[in-house]
């Protein structure tokens, strides 16, 4: 079966979004060019685990290759719009992989479609981030056959585009539920049963 490459080299914009309320919130990453808007369903967990691994990604760019890394964003740069509408659902992200391309300086992401559940990965579906001096595809070339047939969106992202992209998604993750302070788990508005207090509401 032939698969579809949604390709953004680079997009005009590239975020992690939701639609819903908290508690009940669908995570998204959308990315807009050319006329084309790609959005692709996610875990909460990935999105968190995506910004953390692209900061490991850009910091090791710049040990190993002397790449400049920019400063957070400031204030009044952030990108706080909510994603485009209508927010269309491509696919659910199975995995995601991570490269520098070293020849043009740019990060490149990979979100690939979720396929049988016997074939999907493990955890969080997070590709090991690496750094590749030629393409995402060279560096999981082990990983090309089961994946084959499977959609997928790739971006390309200068380490500029990226930061925003990192704080973007970390402010998103973070703009849910708060977290119980004894448990740790999401409260809702009602409160929840704390398990720190044998059952009992907070």
């Amino acid at each position: 079966m032939t698969h579809q490459v949604h390709a953004f080299e680079p997009p005009e914009r590239f975020v992690a979004g939701t639609v819903g309320e908290p508690g009940d919130r669908t995570f998204y990453l959308q990315a807009r060019g050319g006329g084309r808007v790609i959005s692709v369903a996610l875990e909460k967990v990935q999105v968190s685990l995506l910004a953390e691994k692209l900061e490991e990604l850009l910091l090791e760019a710049n040990k190993r290759f002397g790449v400049s890394l920019p400063d957070s964003p400031l204030v009044a740069v952030h990108d706080n719009e909510p994603l485009d509408s209508p927010v269309d659902e491509e696919f659910r992200v199975g995995t995601l992989g991570l490269a520098f391309d070293v020849d043009t300086s740019t990060v490149v992401i990979e979100a690939i479609e979720a396929g049988e559940p016997e074939a999907d990965l493990g955890g969080s579906g997070l590709d090991d981030p690496s750094l590749d001096d030629s393409s995402l595809d060279d560096d999981e070339e082990d990983d090309d056959e089961p994946d084959e047939d499977l959609d997928r969106l790739r971006v390309r992202l200068t380490p500029e585009a990226t930061r925003a992209f990192i704080d973007r998604a970390r402010r998103v993750v973070a703009a849910g539920r708060p977290p119980c302070p004894l448990c740790g788990q999401p409260l809702d508005p009602a409160g929840h049963l704390c398990p720190r207090h044998n059952g009992y509401h907070r």
